[in-house]
């Protein structure tokens, strides 16, 4: 009892009257000869005690909150302070390097303003999520802020950027995504394809490429070469609308239990590198000067070139740096990353514009077949990168459309000739999985989720325009921006709506497995092994 009036003395001056308020009238015998009335004494002085100091404590407590809520409060405002502080001096020093660059007109602000607006754009986007459904990609919002950008009057004068800066920042981003996707390739999933995987990735992108070409050369007026250039940015399905859609149903089961998800899944990469391998061919060929033969030899040649380079650079960096150093990840991030920028701006240098792309899937593939697992790492790297260069590239993308420069019969063309051809994907596509064992519900909901286009567009459908701005040849400039008018069309149009439709046609056109302890099962006969493209 002392100490606890002591203790209670040096926390509450109230307490302190309690204790002074015992020392008057001490419980003792002599003062209270009832033993029950002493101990009940005692019990009553006990508790107002421990009530009183409990009182104090919880005050004190609810004061040392307060407190640390405001110092937080101090130490938040103090760290905006700092930010604004750093970014000013960032700004003062690159204000002094580049001078007018930096200003209201300048690229280095071009940029910065249509990255910070493209991230914007992306995140709004992907918080319009309806239940049951996926949700729409980010590059939708990445693209249309590029858009905005050009085309409200009062913003293009202060938001410019060289077209250099622009098919410099694009082609970046296309070696960093071409790198990424050259890793997420599965070997094992690879190997295992079977007959319905290789109809589904190869039949539908060749078909569509041809009608492409077919009505654009005959609708919009392009020639052959440039045709074909459309056809095959067209012909590409885009994983990165597909695999998000897909994973989703398969988590509920839908389709787990013939290998629907893992065939689209494994298909999509086959599907990516054929069209970037033929249109790498006739790239080659529409910027190549001489003789028809030449042209279409040096097409050819630009697909083996862009081969050879690969498996050489490929197989370099499968061994040094050896696994013994130190900081690995970051030399095999920094090699892949570096060598895949050089394939890409160095092959337009030696004059074989078009093996760059392909040089590139080759040595990150090959690469990543000899680090095995320890390649997770490295795409980790490729990753951050991919998020830093994805909003440019999106946000430049949508900044080449020009709405005063477009003429409409050439966009309701581009409409027709891509509607057109997505049609005869479809149909293709259905007839690819006829004798493949499913059901007719399962054979509509493959066909159609087979169309969505967005990340291949946007990585190559304005290559074909940078190469025609660098030859300075007005006609071939009008050639490019057809192609990548198109480009954006098909992905404005395709991306959503592919995004909802296998969102909603999936649970009604798919079936969950009857045994659910076996829905990860998958029948080894049709079904490919699961593996994600990153494309």
């Amino acid at each position: 009892m002392a100490r606890l009036l002591v203790a209670a003395e040096q926390c509450s001056p109230a307490a302190h009257g309690h204790s002074q308020l015992l020392n008057r009238h001490p419980i003792s015998s002599k003062n209270h000869p009832n033993v029950v009335e002493t101990c009940w004494l005692k019990m009553k002085y006990s508790t107002l005690l421990v009530l009183q100091v409990t009182t104090t404590s919880c005050k004190y407590s609810i004061f040392h909150q307060e407190a640390k809520h405001e110092l937080d409060m101090v130490d938040r405002r103090l760290c905006y302070r700092l930010y604004f502080l750093l970014a000013a001096v960032l700004f003062g020093v690159v204000w002094s390097v580049t001078e007018d660059e930096c200003l209201p007109g300048g690229n280095l602000f071009g940029i910065t303003i249509l990255f910070i607006s493209a991230v914007i754009g992306g995140k709004l986007v992907a918080l319009i999520h309806l239940p049951k459904l996926p949700r729409l990609p980010p590059l939708l919002g990445m693209l249309l802020m590029g858009f905005l950008l050009r085309n409200i009057p009062v913003v293009t004068d202060g938001v410019y950027i060289d077209f250099r800066w622009s098919a410099s920042l694009r082609n970046i981003a296309l070696a960093v995504i071409l790198a990424r996707a050259g890793l997420g390739l599965d070997p094992m999933a690879l190997r295992k394809l079977k007959a319905v995987c290789i109809r589904v990735a190869a039949g539908p992108c060749l078909i569509e490429a041809c009608t492409a070409a077919l009505i654009s050369h005959f609708l919009m007026g392009l020639p052959w070469v440039w045709s074909f250039i459309l056809g095959f940015v067209l012909g590409a399905v885009s994983p990165a609308v597909v695999i998000p859609s897909m994973l989703l149903l398969q988590k509920d089961g839908y389709g787990v239990e013939k290998g629907i998800p893992t065939l689209l899944m494994a298909a999509g990469s086959c599907d990516d590198i054929l069209a970037i391998t033929g249109f790498t061919a006739c790239l080659g060929i529409a910027f190549a000067t001489g003789p028809t033969w030449y042209n279409l030899l040096r097409g050819v040649l630009e697909v083996a070139g862009g081969m050879v380079a690969g498996i050489l650079l490929g197989f370099l960096i499968q061994y040094f740096p050896s696994v013994d150093q130190k900081h690995l990840v970051m030399k095999r991030s920094f090699l892949v990353l570096g060598l895949s920028i050089f394939a890409v701006f160095g092959s337009s240098v030696a004059g074989f514009p078009g093996s760059g792309a392909l040089c590139t899937l080759v040595l990150a593939f090959l690469a990543g077949l000899g680090w095995g697992t320890e390649k997770a790492r490295v795409e980790e790297v490729l990753v951050w990168a991919w998020n830093v260069f994805q909003p440019l590239l999106f946000g430049l993308i949508g900044a080449e459309i020009r709405v005063s420069e477009l003429e409409r019969h050439s966009v309701g063309l581009g409409v027709a000739c891509l509607l057109i051809a997505l049609l005869v994907r479809v149909s293709l596509t259905f007839v690819c999985v006829l004798f493949a064992g499913f059901n007719m519900r399962e054979k509509v909901f493959i066909a159609l989720a087979w169309m969505p286009k967005a990340t291949v567009q946007a990585a190559i459908g304005s290559t074909a325009l940078d190469m025609a701005r660098i030859k300075d040849d007005k006609q071939l400039q009008k050639y490019g921006m057809d192609v990548l008018t198109v480009a954006v069309l098909s992905i404005l149009l395709t991306a959503p709506v592919g995004a909802l439709i296998i969102g909603l046609c999936g649970p009604c056109l798919l079936q969950k497995p009857k045994n659910p302890v076996s829905a990860g099962g998958e029948d080894d006969s049709e079904a490919p092994v699961t593996y994600e493209s990153t494309l």
